[in-house]
């Protein structure tokens, strides 16, 4: 039987006994040691007939040049999951191909909107379900929206009512962003407008910023409740102070309007945000 120092390869330590007394050591004058990283680790393993055979890992490995020592870190992840990584990768790409250009979902047809569900259930299907109770913190940050499938109603509102936009109409919609603050529980809709105007005038161009308050219902289900909207100008009127809207009351709000909504995360990752909204609205934001 193999003795079993021979079963670490590389060795991590020198076990040759020391040199005898009388042997003359001559220690370098000036020592250098360079580190280096090179994807060329292998591993050790033994076969039926008893013999050991080295196969290249991924992972990084320490080189010194001094001592001549490797350590070799343990893979990350195991081939089922590295795979299952590559086939999360391979369909976030996917869905983010099929709405690229899509004007955030202005100018998507019906085909197209199947498409981007599809490939969103897809997506959804491989990263499994999100729990938000566990990874609440994953939320926090400025998200930018890429793409909405309520915004093919061409209105500002998606699926709720709201001013419409279009070429012929004075107000084109800019980028759309939400800052969540899980800390405050802040949940703000940023909305960047540009609002025409007749010649020679210049267009005005605003940030309108809805601001909210956010619970957690459940494992991935957030509600949202409007507290109030704040308008600012930029560009040329950047100077001009911010305006808050006042807030319709309660009690003339239309039902369709209350407020308040709620919408479940469905994908999460480091860098993409997928959710689907109380009136099947699909949502597809990337951390900017």
């Amino acid at each position: 039987m193999a003795p079993v120092s021979s079963l670490l390869h590389p060795p991590l330590f020198s076990l040759s006994p020391p040199p005898p007394p009388s042997a003359k050591c001559k220690l370098p004058s000036k020592v250098h040691t360079v580190h280096s990283y090179s994807p060329i680790p292998h591993e050790t393993r033994m076969g039926r007939d008893g013999s050991y055979t080295h196969r290249r890992q991924r992972s990084a490995v320490l080189r010194s040049a001094l001592d001549g020592i490797y350590v070799v870190e343990p893979p990350s992840s195991s081939p089922y999951e590295e795979g299952k990584t590559e086939s999360i990768a391979s369909l976030k790409l996917k869905l983010l191909s099929v709405v690229s250009g899509l004007n955030r979902g202005l100018a998507a047809s019906e085909d197209d909107q199947q498409k981007a569900d599809a490939a969103a259930k897809d997506l959804e299907a491989a990263g499994g379900l999100v729990d938000l109770s566990k990874d609440i913190d994953r939320l926090q940050g400025r998200w930018k929206l890429i793409y909405s499938s309520a915004f093919s109603s061409r209105t500002l509102g998606g699926s709720r009512p709201g001013p419409p936009t279009g070429r012929l109409l004075p107000i084109t919609l800019g980028q759309v962003f939400q800052r969540i603050d899980v800390l405050s529980k802040d949940f703000d809709n940023i909305v960047e407008l540009e609002l025409g105007a007749p010649w020679p005038l210049q267009p005005v161009e605003l940030t309108a910023t809805l601001a909210h308050k956010f619970e957690l219902v459940g494992t991935a289900k957030i509600k949202i409740t409007f507290e109030k909207t704040t308008v600012k100008t930029t560009g040329n009127l950047s100077q001009l102070p911010p305006l808050e809207v006042p807030r319709i009351p309660d009690a003339l709000r239309p039902p369709s309007n209350t407020g308040s909504g709620e919408f479940e995360v469905t994908y999460l990752d480091a860098d993409t945000r997928v959710t689907r909204g109380d009136r099947s609205e699909l949502r597809v934001f990337v951390l900017s």
